[in-house]
């Protein structure tokens, strides 16, 4: 149960309030335990211990190659980007990069998870892509920084605005620069909206690319089906969370465990409904795959997709004054983010589910009458009608449904 609602992002916000100082200190400390020092680095650099961890356990375990790298944003923030370059078979790849980018609280494992032949990455590795897994700031493999620990409030002043604008470019950047090559980009939730904001502000994301298929795409969210979601961003739960002092949102703790055992023992309270709650009814996902640790993201972040409920807009953070809006944008509102001006001939896949209370078909309705002018044979899209948010990168059948039409997608470009 606790794994279940461990990744849920709300009903986490709602009962955060139970979880100490004490208690934030002690899990942040875990992870700024191990130092590194690097030529090219401020030596007082702090990685996380977890980072071999990665190939070993996930990745090598499963028959497959596995490099760790690194990569340094514009901002300091030094991330963890893992490469499969073969396929089980060893056979080198034939085809272009594709760079993997997760949703929020999850990191580079959602593309590995399930079995290879249930698993986005293992399936591309196995038909002769390069690929590359991302992994946001402030997950358990990206908790570095030139000169900040996550101890630091200021380490988590940011929300997905950064996201799209340092570490996204950031990682298109270095794996261009190790391949040679324009890449494919796939992104899940979060990393969709990373992208859309990311290809209507920077040509020279677009210019890296050669395509982007966008999975479960969060644009806006004014139409969002999720009511304890929607409730949430209503009683504007992050902004609390962020008043008292909790710039780290960790969603997993013993507090929060234990707090949910006794909510769940309640008369007339069915747990096991929850996830469909936020997310929709998932038809289609092995269920011993949910019981993962949640990863950390910015309160911050929490407060910038809160603001696009209430306000059904894609807008930068905004600040909440007028005079801080003026001091950061040169306006007393924050500036909006063109669909429009994502390039129309650059060639973009959105597949989305009929059941998905996050990702409405409402909402993605609108984004797609801004993107009504994007060239016919460079926008394709799907509607799984069964599938709800997780189905996409956790569905038992994902292969069938969505990942061989994706790479369809991928040779025509």
């Amino acid at each position: 149960m606790a794994g279940a609602t461990g990744i849920l992002p709300i009903i986490v916000a709602i009962i955060i309030f139970s979880i100490i100082p004490s208690e934030i200190e002690a899990r942040t400390k875990l992870y700024t335990t191990a130092v590194v020092h690097d030529h090219h680095e401020n030596p007082t650099n702090t990685i996380s211990p977890f980072q071999d961890d990665f190939c070993k356990s996930t990745v090598e375990s499963k028959g497959y190659s596995c490099q760790q790298h690194q990569v340094t944003t514009e901002d300091g923030y030094i991330l963890g980007l893992q490469r499969i370059p073969v396929g089980r078979s060893g056979k080198q790849a034939d085809k272009p990069p594709v760079l993997l980018q997760h949703g929020i609280f999850s990191d580079g494992v959602t593309w590995v998870r399930n079995s290879p032949e249930e698993s986005l990455g293992f399936i591309l590795a196995d038909n002769g892509y390069d690929v590359w897994l991302a992994n946001s700031r402030g997950t358990v493999y990206s908790r570095g920084h030139q000169s900040l620990t996550p101890n630091d409030p200021d380490y988590w002043n940011w929300s997905w605005d950064e996201l799209a604008a340092y570490d996204l470019p950031a990682f298109i950047q270095y794996v261009h620069d190790q391949t040679g090559q324009n890449i494919h980009y796939v992104g899940h939730s979060l990393g969709t909206l990373m992208a859309f904001a990311a290809l209507s502000e920077d040509d020279n994301v677009s210019s890296k690319l050669r395509s982007a298929a966008l999975l479960s795409p969060i644009a806006y969210l004014n139409q969002i089906r999720s009511l304890l979601t929607k409730a949430a961003a209503y009683l504007f739960l992050g902004d609390q969370l962020y008043w008292l002092g909790l710039h780290e949102f960790i969603p997993k703790s013993q507090e929060v465990s234990k707090l949910l055992g006794n909510i769940c023992s309640k008369p007339g309270i069915n747990c096991s409904d929850i996830l469909a709650a936020f997310t929709g009814l998932n038809c289609c996902i092995n269920s011993s795959t949910i019981d993962v640790d949640p990863q950390s993201t910015a309160t911050r972040n929490l407060i910038h997709l809160a603001q696009m409920i209430r306000k059904g807009t894609i807008a930068k953070y905004d600040y909440g004054n007028a005079d801080e809006n003026m001091k950061q944008y040169g306006k007393p509102t924050p500036p909006l983010y063109n669909m429009s001006s994502i390039p129309n001939n650059f060639p973009l896949l959105l597949s989305y589910g009929g059941k998905d209370e996050l990702s409405d078909v409402n909402d993605v309705s609108v984004l797609l009458e801004k993107l009504k002018d994007h060239e016919q044979d460079k926008l394709v899209v799907q509607l799984v009608e069964n599938y709800a948010h997780l189905d996409f990168v956790m569905g038992v059948n994902a292969n069938k449904v969505v990942y061989n039409p994706l790479m369809d997608f991928f040779g025509l470009h």
